[in-house]
């Protein structure tokens, strides 16, 4: 990945983090000073948002360390299992902290003291949010190129991205729910409202918190690259002269920017294994040198039939698994 782009997910994650804790602090001293309970949780889902940087930071980090003997293969998914544990703290923290919380201010109402107060921390919160949610915006659009958001989202391998958009998407929404439940609960004099609205919130981090932790989960356990980058290995590996037949590719991100391929290679006849090695090293430096992201390739000398073989299996596997 070219250290522009590197710059550019940090950036958008630095960003989140400043705007959160900025944010966390003042929602629980608007807590606090009036008693509302959506305020208490949206200061709890500011926290964890705070949190959930500081993990993708570190992961960011990890992710970045070069290979060793104990990791042959880097550590590149340190940053999705870092990424998974953010989807974990939705659910526990702030999902869970804000339906209490909800729940508790239904059984016990309060009335809610100044609520001016927390009209101005939603207002400031909503323009830190919006500014952080539009960093995120502007990186995963330049990212998506020609798919759609939802696509996008999908086929992406950069789970930095895509959390802090959904982050800062359920906060601005948070904020908007928690508005709702302030407004309603003043103006009927209706203190359950405002519990309502923090069970809301905790409802809008557990869907949030779902999508999370399916994609990353899959990310996780080794998603296949792209198909533009599989046709362009195919492309560069049927044209070499002691080549009869580039039979296929398996591919499987580590991270990122981390791809390790495994081709399938049909040989010449008259090929000799000086040829063979001379071959691998020649696609090896090719394929290296147009996509970078490739850190690892093998080449296995294979007949059509039997690649044909294996791919059915895989095939049937993932049809198999689709039914279940």
């Amino acid at each position: 990945m070219p250290k522009a782009q590197k710059a550019r997910r940090s950036l958008a994650v630095y960003a989140a983090l400043a705007g959160n804790l900025f944010v966390a602090l003042t929602k629980f001293v608007a807590a606090v000073m009036t008693g509302s309970s959506a305020m208490m949780s949206e200061g709890v889902h500011s926290l964890v948002d705070t949190s959930n940087e500081i993990l993708l930071i570190y992961g960011l980090r990890r992710a970045a360390l070069p290979a060793d003997l104990s990791h042959p293969f880097g550590y590149g998914r340190e940053l999705y299992f870092w990424s998974f544990i953010v989807s974990l703290q939705f659910i526990v923290f702030g999902a869970g902290v804000s339906v209490y919380e909800g729940v508790s201010h239904i059984l016990n109402p309060r009335p809610i003291e100044d609520a001016a107060v927390t009209y101005v921390v939603l207002g400031i919160s909503l323009l830190c949010e919006g500014a952080s949610w539009w960093v995120a915006m502007e990186e995963f659009g330049r990212r998506k190129g020609r798919l759609g958001y939802i696509d996008a989202f999908r086929q992406s391998k950069d789970p930095t991205t895509f959390t802090v958009l959904f982050e800062d998407t359920a906060a601005l929404l948070g904020l908007l729910v928690a508005f709702a439940g302030i407004f309603s609960a003043v103006h009927f004099n209706r203190p359950e409202f405002d519990g309502m609205a923090s069970i809301g919130i905790g409802f809008i981090l557990a869907v949030t918190a779902l999508f999370l932790a399916r994609e990353t989960k899959g990310l996780l356990i080794g998603e296949q690259a792209s198909p533009k980058l599989e046709a362009a290995i195919m492309e560069i590996a049927g044209t070499d002269p002691v080549v009869e037949e580039a039979n296929g590719v398996l591919t499987v991100h580590i991270g990122p920017d981390q791809v390790i391929v495994a081709l399938s290679v049909d040989f010449k006849k008259d090929a000799e294994a000086r040829g063979i090695q001379s071959y691998v090293n020649r696609i090896e430096k090719s394929l290296k040198s147009k996509h970078p992201e490739i850190t690892t390739l093998f080449v296995k000398p294979q007949s059509g039939h039997e690649w044909q073989r294996r791919h059915a299996k895989l095939e049937n596997a993932s049809a198999t698994l689709d039914e279940a």
